[in-house]
């Protein structure tokens, strides 16, 4: 991965405390899994900044990369990866999610 896409991925991450990359957006999400995650974090009622990668090509190839995580949405809070659907989804289920969301 070149340099600057390490950048802007990093700065992308670092700019809010809750990102999620995703498949459309918050308002528009296009596969079930990124619905669901945005479900669930609109749920918990908590602010995220969301991320097309539909939009951009060299993200989305980068991110998988970067985060040696293969699929989408991406779930990264206090620029740390949390991970994808099954993961928070897991999480919301043990209640584990709230801790993660309110870290930091």
């Amino acid at each position: 991965m070149d340099t600057a896409l390490k950048e802007r991925i990093e700065q992308t991450v670092g700019a809010s405390k809750i990102v999620l990359f995703m498949k459309g957006n918050k308002n528009f999400p296009q596969c079930g899994f990124s619905a669901q995650v945005v479900g669930i974090l609109k749920k918990k009622g908590v602010e995220f900044k969301d991320v097309n990668i539909l939009q951009d090509a060299e993200l989305r190839q980068g991110l998988k990369e970067y985060s040696n995580w293969p699929t989408f949405p991406q779930l990264y809070v206090n620029g740390q990866l949390v991970g994808g659907c099954d993961i928070v989804a897991g999480l919301e289920e043990t209640g584990e999610l709230d801790q993660v969301l309110k870290a930091g």
